[in-house]
């Protein structure tokens, strides 16, 4: 299978990428405008494959990723390319509409024109897989039921209401064009080459730097935690075999408040790199929550494990002991980051 990728310099796209060219047989081409939270590194020795190619692409430009298509015929598009940090949203909405909304009317107008043309047969075969959040489901009380496939919309924040704008264009492509497309939601990731202004890699970076760790608000909200290599594997068994008009809701059975990461992180940063000073813990503050702030996320996987063949491989614990570690052998890339594109300061205070 031929398979084109947008977003695979991102934290999820790059672990997609790294997945398909060591455990499959597709060709990739990887499309990918790189914004400041890129990382072209984080595709690792995937860039190396002659099964791998990479063109720096404007998703928002339908005439370029058009002739992308024309020149590498995919049979499938696996779209990732997105903002998606909800604080930055807040500062900067018009962002995240540019690039999750007109960017996905790009990829679908690009990909319905390029479909069309296909022989029966390919056009038949043909996926247009959009990747999107649980957030578009709003927030969950302390005792209701998970996210499912079946849940209403009810988007929150400037991320999650521009994610949602992305999800029902797709899902009209299909109705109306009868482009063969389908979403699968997610819930939080972690893992290795996620950019230092996300929860998990800020709280290792700063506990390892000595500074303090912000938890909005008491840190009872809740997420639902999944490992990226998991989520990876998940979205190519989708693209493999999810099928049009369906959504699938992928997440990993974790569920965890903010505070209890950020102890979890504090427990494994003990063991493998004490602080002379103290337990990294004596590091947390309690900060002015964010604004809109959802209290929880959960989503039940079951309709999707039993669809795609699929279940979470890493649990809690094992997935951020990985997660630490591999921050703690790679200070050199985020100390970069630190030093040009982003220095830990805290965004969407609505000053």
């Amino acid at each position: 299978m031929r398979i084109l990728v947008t977003g695979g310099c991102g934290f999820i796209g790059s672990a997609v990428i790294r997945h398909l060219i060591a455990q499959t047989s597709h060709e990739i081409l990887n499309l990918d405008c790189l914004t400041y939270a890129a990382s072209p590194h984080a595709v690792g020795v995937a860039a190396a494959s002659d099964r791998y190619t990479f063109r720096q692409v404007n998703i928002c430009e339908t005439a370029a990723v058009g002739a992308e298509l024309a020149a590498f015929r995919p049979d499938a598009v696996m779209h990732l390319a997105a903002e998606s940090h909800v604080d930055r949203s807040i500062d900067h909405a018009g962002a995240f509409v540019q690039a999750n909304v007109t960017g996905t009317f790009s990829m679908l107008e690009a990909a319905r024109i390029y479909w069309q043309a296909l022989p029966a047969t390919r056009r038949a075969a043909f996926r247009f897989h959009h990747v999107s959040t649980d957030e578009v489901f709003g927030t969950l009380g302390p005792h209701d039921p998970p996210f499912t496939e079946a849940t209403p919309y009810d988007p929150r924040s400037p991320y999650s209401a521009s994610k949602a704008a992305s999800d029902h264009l797709v899902r009209a492509w299909w109705h109306t064009y009868g482009l063969p497309t389908f979403v699968t939601n997610t819930t939080n990731n972690y893992g290795i080459w996620h950019f230092p202004e996300k929860l998990v890699p800020l709280m290792i970076i700063n506990a390892i730097e000595g500074r303090e760790l912000p938890v909005y608000g008491t840190g009872k909200n809740i997420r639902d935690w999944l490992f990226v290599s998991d989520h990876a594997e998940a979205l190519v068994r989708a693209v493999e075999h999810g099928q049009p008009g369906e959504t699938y809701a992928i997440g990993a059975r974790q569920p965890r408040t903010n505070l209890e990461v950020v102890h979890a992180i504090c427990d494994v940063l003990d063991r493998l790199h004490p602080d002379p000073a103290g337990p990294h813990a004596r590091l947390i503050r309690h900060v002015a929550d964010r604004p809109g702030h959802d209290f929880r996320y959960e989503i039940d996987p079951s309709r999707a494990e039993q669809a795609l063949g699929w279940k979470a491989r890493h649990d809690f614990e094992s997935g951020m002991d990985m997660t630490v570690r591999w921050y703690l052998e790679h200070a050199r890339w985020w100390q970069a980051i630190r030093a040009r594109r982003y220095a830990g300061q805290r965004l969407g205070q609505m000053a």
